[in-house]
C-alpha cells in the first residue's frame, strides 16, 4: 500500500510536469523546473504525513467510489482547469511569454506559498481520519465529526491548504495568464466546498452543532 501511494504521488507529479515541459517546448524552461521541484519535495511531505495511517491510504484510493453525482462533476471539470492551468503556463512563460518576466522573489514566493499550502492540506487529512478524495458519508467506517486541531479554525481546512497552493501555482511558473483557469478552479473548489458543507449538515450527525461553533467553512472570519 505505501509503495503504491508513492508511486502514484510521483507519476501524477511528473505527468504534470511533463505537460508543462511540452507546452514550452524545451526542457530549459525555469518554471518547469520549479514546479517540478516543488511538487516532488510534495510528494515526498505527502507519503511522510501518511506513511503510517495505512486505513486513509486507502480511504484516499476510493477515487470516485461512492461520490455524489454533483462531485463527481466538479471534480472532473476541477481536474480539466487545472489542466488548463499548465496548458497556459506552459505555453505562456515558457514558449510565448505573453507575461512579464517576473523577480526571482516572486518565484520563492510561489515555493513557500504552495508548500504552505501543502502542509496545511496534509495537517487537516492527518487530523481528520474520515478525510476523503470524495464527497461521502462513510457508514462502513463510522462516520464522525472532526473538530480538533485545525478544525477548529475552519471547516474544510484541507480545502483552505488546496486554495493556498493553487495560488502558488502561477507564481512558480512565471505565467500570470495561467490565473485565467485558475480562477475558474477556485470557484469551482468554493462550489464543492459550499455542497459539502451543506451535505454534511444534512447526513452527518453533529455537524450542524460544529458548524454553529466554528463559523467559516474555508477563510478565518471571511466565509
Amino acid at each position: 500500500m505505501k509503495a503504491r501511494f508513492l508511486i502514484k504521488a510521483f507519476a501524477a507529479t511528473f505527468i504534470f510536469s511533463a505537460i508543462l515541459f511540452l507546452c514550452a517546448g524545451k526542457i530549459n524552461y525555469c518554471g518547469g523546473w520549479i514546479f517540478l521541484t516543488t511538487n516532488t519535495i510534495s510528494a515526498f511531505m505527502n507519503f511522510w504525513w501518511i506513511r503510517n495511517d495505512p486505513e486513509l491510504m486507502r480511504e484516499r484510493a476510493k477515487i470516485g467510489e461512492g461520490a455524489k453525482s454533483w462531485d463527481k462533476r466538479i471534480l472532473i471539470l476541477s481536474g480539466i482547469t487545472y489542466l488548463l492551468c499548465l496548458f497556459v503556463a506552459g505555453l505562456d512563460s515558457g514558449r510565448y511569454h505573453w507575461s512579464p518576466g517576473l523577480h526571482w522573489s516572486i518565484y520563492l514566493s510561489g515555493i513557500l506559498i504552495t508548500l504552505a499550502g501543502q502542509v496545511l492540506f496534509f495537517q487537516a487529512r492527518k487530523e481528520n481520519r474520515y478525510f476523503s478524495s470524495v464527497v461521502r458519508i462513510q457508514s462502513d467506517r463510522g462516520h464522525a465529526v472532526c473538530d480538533t486541531g485545525v478544525y477548529k479554525i475552519v471547516r474544510h481546512p484541507g480545502y483552505s491548504g488546496m486554495m493556498i497552493s493553487l495560488i502558488g501555482l502561477p507564481l512558480i511558473t512565471g505565467s500570470l495568464w495561467s490565473g485565467i483557469p485558475l480562477a475558474i478552479a477556485m470557484v469551482l473548489l468554493f462550489l464543492r466546498t459550499y455542497l459539502e458543507d451543506e451535505t454534511l449538515k444534512s447526513e452527518l450527525a453533529g455537524y450542524t452543532e460544529y458548524a454553529q461553533r466554528t463559523k467559516q467553512r474555508l477563510i478565518p472570519k471571511v466565509w
